[in-house]
Formats: structure tokens, C-alpha cells, sequence
């Protein structure tokens, strides 16, 4: 024990991946204090007030392609997407305007979906009592605009977190549904003071060094501001200082301002879906991690992409397993007036 003190004692300070202390879980500095119930409802509330002009993130851009139809339902509105082969974009209704074949069962021939059941085509400039919706592809996610849905005044592209550029970093982007409400998906967001207790496996040495009180804050003071630690191991970790912020009312964005990655982002886009056949709502959780590094290293990585992304996917998905619980658990008390 006296070798490993004087070892962290003598480590550099400049290296992105530092020891960590041997503490015990318990042992960590309680956080229930700061997580003040009313500072995370606030800041929800104001999350709600900007405006997201009617757009929902729909599906992972590589998730739609043009061979085959993909198919989602946002609200009570079934949707189909599909790529032209010039690779645009379209979102339209998935039930067929003929007798309500599910277009996600369709065949794509020459940019136009084939209906299975009476081979009815239906392209990109759809016809009488079928036409698609406005869709945005920004290189990462797809959205899609329902004005009924949002009810808000729509407009003409979706608010776009900051990210880095698409040269200088490695996305990856994973799905997962909670019986919850999209509500419950960003206050999961808007506490971070839960990571080290109940995250243990990838975080440590967590502190909530900045958050917003007041119930009238300026959009620029409107954050959380964190220290914290992701675990490379038990022992080893790479420090940061990570700000997060709700630029829509759906979407809560974890941002590295200092440290190893600085620049790389967590957006988390809270999908509303179909209710579920217990009728209770069901949220998609669509969860987009951009990577970026100045550090030489970091450009042969951008290389195998590819077999980088299963494993940043994994990570992301096994967090959200956990906040899953959290989410369902709020939307839960909440729905029998606890």
C-alpha cells in the first residue's frame, strides 16, 4: 500500500491516464446533498421552453440505406425512411395509401418503394394522400419534422449540437427503449451527481463543481459543470472536466471541455415511440458519442473506425442499461402519484 501511494505520489501530472485512489464504494464522498431534487426539476423545465421546431431524431444516419426500408414509429405516427441512390434522405408515412401495408416490408426500385402487398410505388414526391415529411440527415443522426406532434412553429433544419469535425473524429451511435417518458430520459441527464454510485464501473473521483440554482437563468449559464474520472481499469483513469447543457427540449448534450478529448461529446436525443401493449409510453433512447483527440495516436484510430465503434456502442449500452432503470423508476413513481 505504501509503494502504491508513493507511486501515485510520483506520477506525472500531464499524462492523460492518472491512478486512482484504492477506495472503497461506500467509502466515497456522499452526493445526495447536491442532488437537489428542485435544481433537476428547474432545469428541466427550461429545457422544455426552447424551441425544437418539430424535430425528432428518427433513427443513426448509418442506420437507413438503399437497399431496404427502414421503418419507426415516433408518437402514434408510423414512419418509413429510405435512401435515393444519390443518398438523400426521405421520411414519409409507413402504412401504405392503398390498403395499409407496412412500407417497411416494401422493396426499393429505382429510388421508389414498391408496396409488398399490391406492388402500389410510392417515390420521393410521394402522391394524393401520401407525402413525406421534412427529414435532415447531418451526417450522424436523422431527423424528421411532425409538426402535430411537436406543436411548436416549425422550422426549416433541426438544432445541431456543436460537434467536431467528422476529419478529426470517430463516431458511434446506439439505441435503446425505456418504458418511460422522454421527460424522465434528460433528468436522468440533468443529475450527474449519481455517476460514481451508480456507474462505479466507469466513473470515479466525481464532483459536481457548478450547477444552476435559480429558477430565471441566462442560456449561457444554463449547465452542469463536472470533474470527473472515466475508469480505464480499477486502478487507472483519465480525469476531465465535462460541462452538460440542453440545447431542446429532448436532447442533453455531455461536452469534454478540459482533459484527454477535449471537445468530444455525448448527445442523447429522447425519442417519444408507440405505446407499448401495457399501454404505457415508451422512449427511444438515441444516444451519439463523437470522439476527437489531438493526440497522434488518435489518427490511426480514426482509421479502424469501423471496429472501434462496436466497442464505444457497448459502453454507451451498458450505461444505459443501468440509467434505463433510473428513467423507468421516475416515470413509475410519477405515474401513481408518488
Amino acid at each position: 500500500m505504501v509503494a502504491l501511494d508513493a507511486l501515485r505520489n510520483r506520477w506525472p501530472k500531464n499524462l492523460p491516464l492518472q491512478p486512482l485512489p484504492s477506495e472503497a464504494w461506500a467509502k466515497q464522498e456522499p452526493t445526495w446533498k447536491g442532488a437537489n431534487p428542485q435544481v433537476i426539476e428547474s432545469a428541466l423545465k427550461r429545457a422544455k421552453t426552447r424551441p425544437s421546431g418539430n424535430w425528432f431524431v428518427f433513427a443513426a444516419s448509418r442506420d437507413i440505406g438503399t437497399k431496404e426500408p427502414f421503418g419507426r414509429s415516433i408518437g402514434t405516427t408510423e414512419l418509413v425512411a429510405w435512401r435515393d441512390e444519390t443518398g438523400g434522405i426521405h421520411i414519409a408515412p409507413g402504412a401504405c395509401p392503398h390498403l395499409g401495408a407496412p412500407l417497411a416490408k416494401a422493396k426499393i426500385e429505382c429510388d421508389t418503394l414498391i408496396c409488398l402487398w399490391h406492388g402500389m410505388p410510392l417515390g420521393p414526391k410521394g402522391r394524393p394522400g401520401w407525402r413525406p415529411l421534412p427529414a435532415f440527415d447531418d451526417g450522424i443522426l436523422v431527423w424528421v419534422r411532425l409538426d402535430e406532434l411537436g406543436g411548436e412553429e416549425p422550422t426549416p433544419v433541426p438544432v445541431v449540437p456543436i460537434r467536431p469535425p467528422s476529419s478529426t473524429s470517430v463516431d458511434a451511435v446506439v439505441t435503446l427503449t425505456g418504458i418511460c417518458e422522454p421527460d424522465d430520459v434528460v433528468a436522468n441527464r440533468l443529475d450527474p451527481w449519481h455517476g460514481a454510485w451508480f456507474h462505479p464501473y466507469s466513473f470515479a473521483r466525481l464532483k459536481v463543481i457548478e450547477a444552476p440554482t435559480d429558477i430565471d437563468v441566462p442560456d449561457e449559464d444554463d449547465r452542469f459543470l463536472v470533474d470527473v474520472t472515466f475508469r480505464v481499469s480499477r486502478g487507472i483513469g483519465v480525469p476531465v472536466r465535462a460541462e452538460f447543457v440542453c440545447p431542446g427540449p429532448r436532447t442533453i448534450v455531455m461536452r469534454i471541455l478540459e482533459g484527454e478529448g477535449a471537445g468530444s461529446v455525448v448527445e442523447t436525443h429522447a425519442t417519444p415511440l408507440a405505446p407499448g401493449p401495457d399501454g404505457k409510453p415508451r422512449t427511444a433512447v438515441i444516444e451519439a458519442t463523437v470522439a476527437s483527440s489531438d493526440r497522434p495516436g488518435f489518427k490511426m484510430a480514426r482509421k479502424v473506425a469501423p471496429l472501434l465503434r462496436p466497442a464505444m456502442g457497448w459502453t454507451a449500452a451498458r450505461l444505459w442499461k443501468d440509467d434505463l432503470d433510473y428513467a423507468e423508476r421516475r416515470y413509475d413513481l410519477r405515474s401513481r402519484g408518488l
